[in-house]
């Protein structure tokens, strides 16, 4: 009878402090054998005769691959030491100081970038689809320009910043945001809910900033490009350099998509063409940090036979957009307590929507100096601001230059109340040239237990957001419905109170729980709300009377296990009414609720990542032309799935996968009258609605504004990234 090898390999898992690792993974790819070390840290494994490659692992450790030689006796390893890579994660957002995620006491969700690569996105506003509460959304058919809602609010709600400063706003809310490239971002940090106390005018529903990369934090030379199977192509190219005292980081996006698909037969392109390029310089040196951003875009979309020699003609239906945009924004440090931030824009728009001409430049200049002080137990922030807009288009609404100054004061005081016990308080004054004297207050309470693995936040806060409706609202230039204002629009006031619960669970297994868990209510006044159904060809901007609100319930929960498997899971339920006049309405486009997930796992050899990622969606309200509209009222619900597999060898990986693989896409009629754009077979009433007809018996009008997700259907994608070490 022949006798198989078996022998034992045993040692102790520590960490630099010493401290036993128990329910770290050992893992031999030589038999495949995988055990656990017990509570003293200590682990028993077979091992064949011969090489033997062990894999050591423990979350929150760096894994460790040690290669040990067996001829037919026992082995003892002694110590195998796993270096602790648990960095803080240090976040900005919520106080205007770099301040660890755990010891805020405004609740902030951080993200970095390897979260975003489960899925290649060649913008920013894409990736966002992956966060919890957070959603893009698409706001016409045909260009696909759009705004990100968070907890069911208008994108508009939404403030954008880029290194805390205010560069995605105004004009550039609709037609910016798909010109972040994500190879630009080290982490994006959302806060949910009113922070207009540091923030101003904007931050009314919340805030998502973008934190660049740092020079010296990045590979000396980067490249990542991957194609569609529709034909898109980007491309991101990244180097750093040094300048004498100085450190530089150079970044390179090119997108373009210049295939024209029409599968839902309306006649008009499924997918906006597109063909973007993005120039990203950042310097830094001992004090100061200086970038600087070019971007250019041509997108257009319309009907499959259209080309720009038809641009603003009556002929063949386009809406064509170009948009240049120049960003020079930065910041100083004065001294240890005193800094200054500083970023001037300026963006071009040339746009037509069928015959509608949209021209629009808007100018943005802004200055800030924060100085900070700790007075015993009582951490002080001090703010002064200073922002001026000037912008112009050619529409009726602004027969002269729009020229807004909008100083502000802001102070904080976040009170070490205990060891456990943290109270943040501030209040800003604005003076707007227009709307005169804005107050906005905030308070925000912090618990956590004594090793911090449970943390309760209480929040309150105000908002406000002064409204200019042809730079943040998409469908108001279509020029498929006449834009009407009943009246002189005030600003709109919110008021948000916040409870957020944190719990990390650690077992003797080495998987980490985290668990979050937020109930929110959002009040407005002043709401302004357009109006799609009193005159079905008309959209109707007034302040509401009575009020508008927003509850709900968000939930998280993310899971890194010993073996490598990481779990995000999030669900989002939202209670959004208007009441007015003793009636209650439900807003358009926004659902009851949503969710997202995300499994990855690394497999050792080869070494193959797997990602599987997806969004949920729930029904939305949508804007329907009349009680004859033979479109759905609401939106079905809405079922992403993608899938990734990397194999990394080296300095390369190579990815490739499917987006959407259950082929989810909005009914082929979104489009009303999609054979006659121009209205030409419509005829229309005294009041201005259309009549029924016998060639029109359901009194449609051309309408792309009934949009609730892209056409774009199942798309696979390969790609490549390399880098220099």
């Amino acid at each position: 009878m022949k006798l198989s090898f078996a022998q034992t390999i045993k040692g102790v898992i520590k960490d630099s402090e010493n401290n036993l690792l128990f329910g770290a993974t050992v893992y031999n790819s030589s038999n495949s054998k995988s055990v656990v070390a017990n509570e003293m840290g200590a682990f028993f494994i077979d091992s064949d005769k011969g090489k033997n490659k062990l894999f050591f692992s423990y979350v929150g450790y760096t894994s460790k691959i040690i290669t040990f030689e067996s001829i037919g006796e026992p082995i003892n390893t002694g110590s195998i030491v796993l270096e602790n890579d648990r960095l803080e994660e240090i976040v900005i957002s919520g106080t205007l100081k770099q301040v660890s995620k755990l010891k805020s006491a405004v609740p902030i969700e951080l993200y970095t970038a390897e979260f975003f690569k489960a899925t290649p996105k060649a913008s920013f506003f894409e990736a966002i689809e992956g966060i919890n509460g957070v959603r893009p959304q698409l706001n016409c058919n045909i260009c696909n320009t759009g705004d990100i809602h968070i907890n069911g609010q208008e994108g508009a709600n939404t403030m954008v910043l880029i290194d805390g400063l205010p560069l995605v706003s105004g004009l550039s809310t609709v037609y910016g945001l798909s010109g972040i490239p994500q190879s630009l971002i080290k982490q994006v940090e959302v806060i949910k809910g009113p922070a207009s106390t540091l923030y101003g005018s904007e931050a009314i529903g919340g805030v998502i900033n973008l934190i660049t990369k740092r020079p010296e934090s990045v590979k000396p030379f980067n490249i990542e490009t991957f194609m569609s199977s529709w034909g898109e192509l980007n491309i991101d190219i990244g180097a750093k350099y040094k300048l004498k005292n100085s450190e530089g980081l150079i970044g390179i996006n090119y997108f373009n998509y210049s295939n024209p698909i029409d599968n839902n037969g309306d006649g008009f392109t499924d997918l906006t063409l597109q063909h973007r390029i993005s120039i990203f310089n950042k310097i830094n040196t001992k004090n100061n940090s200086l970038a600087i951003r070019y971007f250019y875009e041509d997108r257009w979309g319309g009907e499959m036979n259209w080309n720009s020699d038809f641009r603003g003609g009556n002929q063949v239906y386009g809406e064509s957009i170009y948009t240049s945009r120049v960003e020079v924004f930065g910041k100083y440090d004065v001294s240890k307590n005193l800094f200054l931030q500083y970023s001037l824009n300026n963006h071009d728009q040339n746009s037509v929507y069928g015959t509608t001409s949209y021209n629009a430049i808007q100018t943005i200049g802004f200055v800030q100096g924060v100085f900070t002080k700790q007075i015993q137990k009582h951490d002080l922030l001090f703010g002064a601001t200073y922002r001026y807009t000037l912008y112009d288009d050619n529409t009726p609404a602004t027969l002269e230059k729009d020229k807004t100054s909008l100083p502000g004061l802001f102070i904080q005081d976040q009170w070490k109340l205990s060891k456990s016990k943290t109270l943040l308080s501030g209040i800003r004054y604005d003076k707007n040239s227009i709307y005169g004297d804005i107050w906005t207050p905030r308070l925000n309470f912090k618990w956590a237990s004594k090793d911090e693995s449970s943390i309760l936040r209480l929040g309150f806060g105000t908002g406000y957001r002064v409204v200019n409706v042809f730079t943040e609202d998409h469908a108001a230039l279509t020029g498929a419905r006449e834009v009407i204002f009943t009246e002189a629009i005030l600003p709109e006031k919110s008021w948000n109170t916040t409870i957020n619960w944190n719990k990390k669970i650690y077992t003797k297994y080495g998987a980490i729980y985290d668990f979050d868990f937020s109930v929110f209510t959002t009040e407005f006044s002043n709401r302004i709300l357009p109006d799609y159904e009193t005159n079905p060809n008309q959209i109707i901007y007034s302040n509401l009377d009575g009020k508008s609100i927003t509850q709900g319930v968000t939930v998280n929960v993310n899971s890194l296990f010993a073996n490598g498997l990481k779990v995000n899971i999030g669900a989002t339920f939202i209670d959004s009414k208007i009441i007015n006049n003793n009636q209650t309405e439900y807003p358009f486009l926004t659902e009851k609720f949503s969710g997202n997930y995300k499994l990855s796992y690394t497999f050792y050899s080869p070494k193959i990542t797997v990602d599987i990622s997806g969004t949920v969606i729930g029904p939305m309200k949508l804007p329907l032309l009349g009680d004859l509209d033979t479109r759905a009222p609401y939106s079905p619900v809405i079922n992403i799935i993608n899938l990734q597999g990397t194999y990394g060898i080296k300095t390369i990986e190579i990815f490739a996968g499917i987006k959407n693989i259950l082929d989810f896409k909005p009914a082929s009629n979104s489009i009303a009258r999609a054979y006659d754009p121009f209205d030409s077979g419509v005829e229309f009433g005294s009041n201005g609605q259309v009549i029924a007809t016998p060639n029109n018996p359901n009194a449609l009008s051309f309408d792309p504004s009934y949009v609730y997700y892209s056409n774009q259907g199942i798309n696979g994608f390969l790609g490549i990234r390399y880098h220099i070490k």
